[in-house]
């Protein structure tokens, strides 16, 4: 059993050492090469990614064909296509190892059976939707509302292991700005 899988899963519900074992054994380990792909578009959502080493991109290509990463998930943190998961519709989202990464895995059959067999499991599901939600309005909030330095600073106050970690390609299509404002943003700073 990965203990950060377990710590994660227990500071947000109160379940027996019963309960813990079962929703455990629905937890699959995996390990990824660096630009390994999990999901293309296209593909239906099935399993939910916890990253234990590592991070994922979670990214569609724009009318353009240019990438826009919509979310990265590093260590200690949960990543699916949640629209695709949720609907079961195909998705326009890819999901990638920036990094070599190791990952728990649910699939969508096995995450609702929880559901079904521990209360708890609606509260967890529920904290991770509420989580997914603030993020989300969140980033359009920034979209919409910031400019491109703005957008820099937040990033480099709320997740500056993005900009310590990945690349400048990365890094700029996650905020929606060319690679060379990135570098004339960082040069200002």
């Amino acid at each position: 059993m990965d203990e950060l899988l377990i710590s994660y899963i227990t500071s947000k519900i109160t379940v027996t050492e019963d309960e813990l074992h079962l929703i455990r054994s629905y937890f699959k380990p995996l390990k990824l090469k660096k630009n390994e792909f999990l999901l293309a578009n296209g593909e239906i959502s099935q399993r939910s990614f916890f990253v234990t080493k590592g991070c994922l991109r979670i990214f569609f290509i724009n009318e353009s064909g240019q990438e826009a990463t919509r979310y990265f998930a590093f260590e200690n943190q949960f990543a699916t296509a949640l629209v695709s998961f949720i609907t079961g519709e195909e998705s326009e989202e890819f999901i990638q190892a920036l990094e070599p990464t190791e990952i728990y895995y649910i699939s969508h059959k096995d995450f609702y059976h929880l559901l079904d067999l521990i209360p708890q499991w609606e509260k967890f599901y529920r904290l991770y939707l509420e989580i997914a939600y603030v993020t989300n309005t969140k980033r359009l909030m920034s979209f919409l509302m910031q400019d491109a330095l703005e957008k820099y600073r937040l990033l480099l106050d709320e997740n500056p292991m993005v900009v310590r970690r990945l690349s400048n390609r990365i890094v700029a299509s996650y905020l929606n700005i060319s690679q060379e404002t990135l570098s004339r943003l960082k040069s200002k700073l």
